[in-house]
Order: structure tokens, then C-alpha cells, then sequence
């Protein structure tokens, strides 16, 4: 083997006679196909090259074939093809080459040739692969915020429901003002308890942004930043400046702590850098910053804010309760959430409780708003989000208006807006009934209770104010999510599918399964629409056609018994096969798709499997290259797991990483119950299989549907 360019592999030992070791890690962001496709391109480019090489991807079933410390340390040079963060610390030492996870797919034996020539990864470089292309991904801030949300919604849900079920089961209402639980009772312990859980999201959520973007040393000083974001006393502030605050701190955090990377520190001092130096340096200097710098803003707006409502006691009720229920919903345990919440709570002493009663009313708008936004439009909503939204119904009625957060903190231009409408709403309907709030709460609990003056008219309040949150977020987010994927396509209707035609042909010959191989491998020209043809030795046989769905079997698929057994663990049959998709974009390709699965009758929603579906593509593109495309969902609209196959002739264009058009077409369905292990085993063998350019060909020239399967049995 032709020795590579540049200084010599960091493997050590050997003479030029030692064979290279390589090793890789491969990972996209959802962990599926691109992982899977990734990792088997390189292996197959180092064995042609007489190369070892060991792989480890980073699939959603967790790490597997992880690398070891004896691995690293015989290892010559390190490919990192991921789209999202892997920790490259052990690799410290080596020749580490990071890319997208695209890269892998299109050249993996560039990137062979590349990595022995790569930097040699040091302590202080950059942790986070960086991506080269291979989809549509979003920018840097929006994967980081995400991740802290994601990381902070089970703290909010166990946080809140914990709290809601000790106020429902073991509070009351104090003649001295207030909704109270015992002491020393069983439910204040839970109620406690409950109460860790929330005072954890805020800084969990500005730590996992920060170390989004930052990494490990990033954690530290997001969420000691976090913690002091939401603790006003720190900053002579009544209210702390809640997860607004949190996701300014996760970001100064982060960021700061990539520009102290970048500081040239001398040799000896590298390793101490990421474990002490970096996070001292960087959570000093943030909480330094929050101190002196913004938590005096904060503090200004919460007593000036003070000031200016105690100046409108006495006008129109409509317009102080518009205006309290825009404050009471706009951040949600902030300064000014705060500021208006202790403001009505001040005057119930006073004997002014119409103030606090229009608080009341719009303390949990926002949770019921978003909860029901997810039951209104479940397709704009990704599971995790859909469950969070029944747990956020049920704190909403327990005037827990935190239940929200996970919705602003994901799409604040979108939520913010609605929850504050719906606020002002209901605090303005409350005003103009004269509803009084007799404890500081809010919520339908306080009227169980008997805390409030004007119950029907609190509970109207509450659900106009909720409506409204919930069919603004609706329209809001739908017009986003249009704005953001209005690309030219054709129409989505699905019509009736026509008569499907098969390739001409009964067999193929090394030759024309080597032809085969190379069109789904290569861009479509001028002649792409024609009909592919197989030939064997027999010469070509007269097309085929198949029947429509519902019709008459070709005499080949009628040989073949249904009770032959479906694939891919008996998800994919004959019924779920199509020899010729007719769509000619990724949509329709999509809608055909789902129309193709519920012949199965698996599909519950066939709407509903379309539009999860298309969500996933635009987390990124299931191309996978080579002429391949993996749709997959995981929705309740399937009832058991199904999957389907199709062709494409002239190929539909779906963003692969290397511009073919998908001319093979799986998708996969699972319902959330059964979308454990199983599904995404099926989905590695199925990408490691379809690196295999010979069965491409096979799968490309079988005739019909039966023999479509039957080369589909080579998954296992």
C-alpha cells in the first residue's frame, strides 16, 4: 500500500510492513440510517485498501461496538463522521478527522486517505464533530436550545405534577390567605418534593444548552449561571429572571467557554484546562457578569413595574386586567410574571381581591392553552411535546403556569405571542365580571376550593383566555412550519394509485446486475425516464403488469404463498410491496407510501403517518445516497409495526447526501408503544444491507413482488 502524504500515523511502532489501524465513530442526529450506512462505507473503504478498521456507531439504541482503551491506543488515526456532539477526550493524542455524517456516505475512502495525514486531537480542541453537509440540519442555536428543553421537560413534568397532586389531595384554603398544605403532613414531603424538581429546570435547562454548545467544560458554568438566573436575591431582585434568564445564561455560558478554547495556553497547563481552569474561569466571570451587569436591569424592571401598576389602581378594570394577564403570561415565573402576580397578591390584605382574581384567571391559561394546542393539531407536535401537553393540562388546572415552559423555551417568536393574548384575555373578561381571588394562587383548584368570588364567570375567563392560546399557537406555529419547508412540490392528493408495471426481464446476469448497480448509484440523465431493463441469459422477457390495488395477482406473485412469511421480522409482506411508485416528488413519495402501509391494515391515521413523516424529513433528509431513501415514523397513527417498499423508475429527488434520486424506497412505521429496539435493529441490518451494491442490483432487477421479497430475506 502506497504510504500516505503528510507526518507519519501517531499509531506508533511497526515498520512499514504494520498494517494501519483505523478506527471511526459514526452518528446523524436521529441515530438511525445515516449512522448505519456511514459506518458500513468505511469499513468496506478500509478493507479494499487492506486497512483494519473498527466502527463505532452511535445509533439510537445506544453505542455499539464501542471503543475501548486498548483500541485507541493501537489506532493510527480517528474518523469522526457525526452530525451531532460526540465527546472526542479519548481520543486525545490521536489523528482525528471529524466531518458530517454525509461525508462518510459519499467518500469514505477520501477520508482514509485524509485521516493519516489529520491534526493530532489535543485535550483542549474542539469536542463537537462539525458537519460538512448530509441534510437540511438546523443552525448551531436552535440544536442547542432544543437540547436544553429536552433535558429540562421531565424536571418540569415530575416538578409539576408532584406539586399538583399534593395541592389536590392535601391542601386547603388559609383564613390568613393562601392555599396551604399541612406541615409535617405526608403531602407537604411530597409537595417538597416537587418543589426540587422545579427549582432544578431552570438551571438544568441553561447547563444542557450550554454544554450543547461548549461541551463538558460548558456544563458547570450553565448551570451555576442558571441557578443564580433564577435566584433574584442574588442580584437584590424580588423575582429571579426565570427561563428567559436561563437561556441567556446557557448561551453566555457556551459561548464563552469555546472563546477560552481558543486561548494558546502552554503545554503543561492543556490538561487541566477542560476539568479546572475553563470551568472556574468561565462560571466566575458569568455569575460576575449576571451580578453587576444584568441582574441590575432586572431588578429596575420588577420595581418600576411595581410603581407603574400601583399608579393604574382605580382605572378600567378591562384594561388593568388586560394588562396583568399580558404580564402574568409572558415569562412565566420571571420579573415581570412576578411583578404582577405579588402585585395582586399585596392587595388581598388590603381587601382589594379583584386585582388577584384577574390574576387568577390567567395564571394557568398558558399551560391549558398549550396542552390543548397539541390535541387540536397533533401533527405539529413531535410525541415527547404531545405528552408534555397532558401533563401541562393537568398542572394548568392547578394554576401551575410552569407547565408551559417547555413550549415558549422551544418556540418562543410562536408561544410567547399566544400565551399572552389568551392572558390578557381571560385577566380582562375577570376584570369586567368582577371576579376576586381570596388566596395567591391561581387556577380551577382555587375555585374548587372556594378561594374565589364569581365562579362561573373565573371559569368562562379561563376558557375563552385558553382557547384563544390554543388556536393562536396552532396558527402560528402551522404558518412557521409552512414558511420553513415552502419548497415547489406537486400536489399532495394521493388519488388512485395506478397500475404498477414491473421490470422487464425474469433474471439477471452478472453483466446486467453490474448495469443495474451502477444507474442507482449515479444521477438520472436525459434517459431516465425509460423503463430500466434486466437481461439474463434467456434475453429479455415481455413487461409485466401488475394489478392495481385490490386486482388480480401476476401469475409470478400468485405462485407465491402468502404464508411464505413476510421480512424484516415479518413487518414488511407482499401486500406492503409496490413494484413502480408513481409519485415524482418526496411528498407525494410519502403519501404513496403511508397509502401502501395501510393495505396492511396497520394504519389507524393515514393523514397523521403522512404528516409524522414529513416532520422527520425536516429534521433531515432519509436520503441515504446511492439511490436509496428510509422514511420513518414513530406515530400511534400505526397500530403494529409495518413496513413498505417501492421502486422508482426515473427516481424521486429526496436531498441524499450525494444528489442521486431514490429509486429504492423503504418506509417504516412503528407505533410509540412498540418503538423500542426491535424497529431499530430492522433499521441498522436494513442500512447495512443496502451498502451492498450487488444487492441494490438484485433488489433493483427483481420482477415482481415475490421475488422482491425473496431478496429482501438476505436482511435477515
Amino acid at each position: 500500500m502506497t504510504s500516505p502524504a503528510g507526518p507519519p500515523p501517531t499509531g506508533g511502532g511497526g515498520g512499514e510492513q504494520r498494517r494501519w489501524k483505523l478506527l471511526a465513530v459514526t452518528a446523524c442526529p436521529t441515530g438511525i440510517a445515516h449512522t448505519y450506512m456511514a459506518a458500513e462505507k468505511l469499513a468496506q473503504a478500509a478493507e479494499s485498501r487492506g486497512i483494519g478498521m473498527k466502527v463505532e456507531t452511535q445509533g439510537s439504541i445506544g453505542a455499539e461496538n464501542v471503543l475501548d482503551d486498548n483500541d485507541v491506543s493501537q489506532a493510527d488515526g480517528v474518523i469522526v463522521a457525526a452530525d451531532k456532539d460526540v465527546d472526542l477526550s479519548r481520543f486525545a493524542g490521536k489523528r482525528v478527522l471529524s466531518v458530517g455524517v454525509a461525508e462518510a456516505v459519499r467518500h469514505p475512502g477520501e477520508l482514509i486517505e485524509r485521516v493519516l495525514s489529520a491534526p493530532v486531537h489535543t485535550p483542549a480542541g474542539s469536542p463537537t464533530a462539525t458537519s460538512s453537509g448530509g441534510g437540511r440540519e438546523r443552525g448551531v442555536g436552535y440544536r442547542a436550545l432544543m437540547n436544553g428543553v429536552s433535558y429540562m421537560i421531565p424536571f418540569v413534568v415530575v416538578g409539576g405534577l408532584l406539586i399538583a397532586i399534593s395541592l389536590s389531595l392535601g391542601g386547603s384554603t388559609d383564613p390568613a390567605g393562601g392555599l396551604v398544605i399541612p406541615k409535617d403532613s405526608f403531602w407537604m414531603d411530597v409537595n417538597n418534593i416537587g418543589v426540587i424538581g422545579f427549582t432544578l429546570m431552570v438551571p438544568i435547562l441553561s447547563g444542557y444548552i450550554a454544554y450543547a454548545i461548549g461541551d463538558r467544560p460548558a456544563l458547570v458554568p450553565g448551570m451555576i449561571g442558571g441557578w443564580m438566573a433564577n435566584t433574584g436575591s442574588l442580584y437584590d431582585s424580588k423575582a429571579g429572571a426565570g427561563f428567559i434568564g436561563a437561556i441567556v445564561t446557557g448561551f453566555l455560558a457556551g459561548y464563552l467557554v469555546l472563546w477560552i478554547k481558543k486561548v494558546k495556553v502552554p503545554k503543561f497547563a492543556r490538561p487541566i484546562m477542560p476539568i479546572i481552569v475553563i470551568p472556574i474561569v468561565a462560571t466566575t466571570a458569568l455569575g460576575l457578569f449576571f451580578v453587576y451587569v444584568l441582574g441590575r436591569p432586572i431588578s429596575w424592571v420588577f420595581e418600576n413595574l411595581t410603581e407603574w401598576l400601583s399608579g393604574m389602581t382605580g382605572t378600567s378594570a378591562i384594561l388593568l386586567g388586560a394588562i396583568l394577564g399580558l404580564m402574568i403570561a409572558f415569562d412565566m415565573g420571571g420579573p415581570v410574571n412576578k411583578t404582577a402576580f405579588l402585585f395582586g397578591a399585596g392587595l388581598i390584605a388590603t381587601g382589594n381581591q379583584t386585582v388577584m382574581g384577574m390574576c387568577a384567571a390567567a395564571i394557568p391559561v398558558m399551560p391549558l392553552g398549550q396542552g390543548l394546542a397539541t390535541l387540536l393539531r397533533r401533527r405539529l407536535y413531535t410525541e415527547q411535546e404531545r405528552e408534555t401537553g397532558l401533563a401541562s393540562l393537568f398542572m394548568g388546572c392547578f394554576g401551575i403556569s410552569e407547565g408551559a415552559i417547555p413550549f415558549a423555551a422551544a418556540r418562543p417568536a410562536q408561544v410567547i405571542p399566544a400565551n399572552m393574548l389568551g392572558g390578557a384575555v381571560a385577566g380582562a373578561l375577570a376584570g369586567v365580571a368582577g371576579v376576586e381571588g381570596a388566596v395567591p394562587h391561581g387556577g380551577p383548584i382555587v375555585a374548587v376550593l372556594g378561594a374565589v368570588g364569581g365562579v362561573p364567570m373565573f371559569f368562562v375567563a379561563v376558557l375563552i383566555g385558553s382557547v384563544v392560546t390554543a388556536l393562536t399557537t396552532v396558527a402560528l406555529i402551522d404558518l412557521s412550519e409552512r414558511g420553513r419547508r415552502a419548497a415547489p412540490g406537486a400536489a399532495k392528493g394521493g388519488g388512485t394509485p395506478v397500475p404498477e408495471r414491473v421490470l422487464a426481464g425474469a433474471a439477471v446476469g452478472a453483466a446486467g446486475a453490474a448495469a443495474v448497480r451502477k444507474s442507482a448509484a449515479e444521477p438520472e440523465s436525459g434517459g431516465a425516464g425509460a423503463p430500466v431493463a434486466a437481461s439474463g441469459e434467456g434475453g429479455a422477457g415481455a413487461p409485466v403488469t401488475a394489478p392495481a390495488e385490490g386486482g388480480m395477482r401476476t401469475p409470478t406473485a400468485a405462485s407465491a404463498e402468502e404464508g411464505a412469511g413476510g421480512v424484516l421480522s415479518g413487518h414488511l409482506t407482499e401486500l406492503t410491496v409496490r413494484v413502480e411508485l408513481a409519485a415524482g416528488d418526496k411528498e407525494s413519495a410519502i403519501r404513496e407510501m403511508a397509502g401502501l402501509l395501510a393495505r396492511s391494515g396497520n394504519v389507524a391515521d393515514q393523514d397523521e403517518l403522512v404528516a409524522t413523516a414529513l416532520r422527520r424529513e425536516e429534521q433531515g433528509t432519509t436520503g441515504l445516497g446511492e439511490g436509496i431513501a428510509v422514511p420513518h415514523a414513530k406515530t400511534d397513527a400505526v397500530t403494529a409495526p409495518v413496513v413498505g417498499f417501492a421502486r422508482s423508475e426515473r427516481g424521486v429527488a429526496w436531498d441524499s447526501p450525494d444528489g442521486t434520486r431514490a429509486r429504492l424506497v423503504f418506509m417504516i412505521a412503528v407505533p410509540e408503544a412498540a418503538a423500542g429496539d426491535e424497529h431499530l435493529r430492522i433499521l441498522a441490518r436494513l442500512s447495512r444491507k443496502l451498502a451492498d451494491g450487488a444487492f441494490r442490483g438484485r433488489l433493483l432487477a427483481a420482477p415482481d413482488e415475490a421475488a422482491i421479497l425473496g431478496v429482501l430475506r438476505e436482511v435477515g
